[in-house]
């Protein structure tokens, strides 16, 4: 029998679980070799596995590049349409308004329709749409067409990293996430690629045309992903507790306390009692990586172009080395949060960023500016891999997408719409961005010290044992 925990999320089911009583959805997806593939394997990896993690692992990286174009091209945009700093940075505080707007709404979503399909639709929306940026015909055009995108792009975010931590087995789960997380990385170089081939001969137009081709992505998904079988047991857990209520029949204690939280899946579930002490972690893990983030992904092209004077085409190959590093960064990262636990792993890497940017701020050497550059991002992009898959494997099954949805959007809202006036108003009184970049290896320092003490090791646990 697969285990119940008081929460009452049914785990993933092994070849023992011969007994297991399958509810009606689930019997309607075991006629799916692919669900079979993942519910029944146990502790063994099957192809289905690694289709999982290759389609998230696609995503990622697709989400990468378009997130890295648009931060490639901002100079190339705000000469073109005229604009100050300030203007262009809440066009960007907008488009992030919509990215948090997203964030809760697709994990939210995927708690009542599942995680496959809407993974699916999420990555074929905002592909399709970045050709629809390209043809701008001015900056509010393209801050409307922008915000569309970042709504459809901030699902794959919390999606992709569900349907993989529900699927794959614990002894790996810290690994498989953030090494397919770490394709982000690999996105972004491809992004420097891009803009160098296209931008700088063809203008920024040319370079956000390329992403369309992602929408291939979400045939794939639905070709070869199957559904979270965590997410199945729950609906038809969810479905026969109703039935039995209905026709006037008594239920178990247990189920009818999981009954009365499930039924009601939204904001106010993440902060009850139970869920509350997993949602402060998660929300101070996640507003540390965005306010770290922040500045890094909305400035640096900026910054190395008007202060250090590179040209488009030297930080479009900058980002494609600083991506592969990051990539390498991540994967490391993610054997550290299973061989050593979650939080050295958040705290080497944490310290290893810090100290290569402070160096990178402060040097004036142009070979010290790639050397310390590069040497930053293995571990300033390294620690989302811990951070991601913390956040994935917190939460209760009933409520994983919306508990999601809602540390992220919180995080996003602290980190990429407040802490930016922070860094442009530094950037006023200071004439430069050093100082802003500096505040980055003071906040990662911070977070190192704060994970010592609030985040707990979940290394190797079963979902089901992280959430009571």
């Amino acid at each position: 029998m697969s285990s119940i925990t008081a929460d009452g999320d049914a785990g993933i089911k092994t070849g023992a679980d011969s007994d297991q009583v399958i509810g009606p959805l689930e019997q309607e997806h075991l006629k799916n070799p692919n669900y079979r593939a993942v519910a029944e394997a146990g502790d063994k990896l099957t192809p289905t596995h690694w289709h999982i993690a290759t389609a998230n692992a696609a995503g990622w990286g697709f989400d990468g590049m378009d997130g890295v174009i648009f931060a490639l091209i901002s100079p190339l945009v705000i000469q073109e349409f005229s604009l100050t700093v300030p203007e262009y940075r809440w066009s960007l505080q907008l488009a992030l308004m919509f990215s948090i707007l997203g964030l809760y709404f697709w994990p939210w979503l995927s708690d009542r329709l599942g995680r496959r399909t809407l993974l699916a639709v999420n990555i074929a929306i905002f592909s399709l749409l970045m050709p629809v940026v390209a043809l701008s015909p001015t900056f509010a055009f393209f801050v409307i067409a922008r915000c569309i995108v970042n709504f459809a792009l901030a699902g794959e975010w919390a999606l992709g990293s569900m349907l993989v931590a529900e699927t794959w087995p614990a002894r790996l789960r810290g690994r498989v996430v953030s090494i397919t997380r770490s394709t982000w990385c690999l996105g972004a170089s491809l992004a420097g690629a891009i803009t160098l081939a296209f931008a700088t001969e063809w203008g920024w137009r040319a370079a956000v045309i390329v992403p369309g081709i992602i929408a291939l992505l979400a045939i794939y998904v639905r070709a070869t992903c199957p559904e979270s079988p965590y997410w199945v047991r729950a609906q038809d857990r969810k479905r026969r507790i109703t039935q039995t209520l209905a026709a006037g029949g008594r239920v178990s204690d247990e189920d009818q306390q999981w009954f009365n939280k499930a039924k009601s899946v939204g904001i106010r579930q993440v902060f009850m009692p139970d869920v509350l002490p997993a949602t402060l972690v998660a929300l101070f893990v996640a507003c540390c990586s965005t306010s770290i983030f922040g500045t890094v992904g909305g400035w640096m092209p900026l910054y190395l172009a008007t202060e250090k004077h590179w040209s488009t085409a030297e930080y479009s190959t900058f980002y494609v080395l600083w991506g592969i590093s990051g990539f390498f960064g991540l994967c490391v990262a993610g054997w550290l949060a299973d061989k050593i636990g979650r939080r050295l792993a958040f705290v080497v890497t944490l310290i290893e960023g810090a100290i290569f940017m402070t160096l990178w701020v402060y040097t004036e050497d142009r070979l010290l500016l790639w050397v310390f550059g590069l040497a930053w991002s293995f571990g300033f992009l390294g620690f989302w891999g811990p951070s991601t898959t913390l956040t994935a494997e917190v939460f209760p099954t009933r409520i994983r997408g919306a508990a999601n949805g809602v540390v992220w959007a919180i995080a996003y809202f602290v980190g990429f719409v407040l802490f930016p006036f922070v860094t442009v108003a530094l950037q006023q009184a200071t004439g430069s961005f050093a100082l802003s970049f500096l505040c980055i290896p003071v906040l990662m320092i911070a977070m190192a010290i704060g994970v010592v003490f609030m985040v707990p090791e979940h290394s190797g646990k079963e979902l089901n044992e992280i959430i009571t």
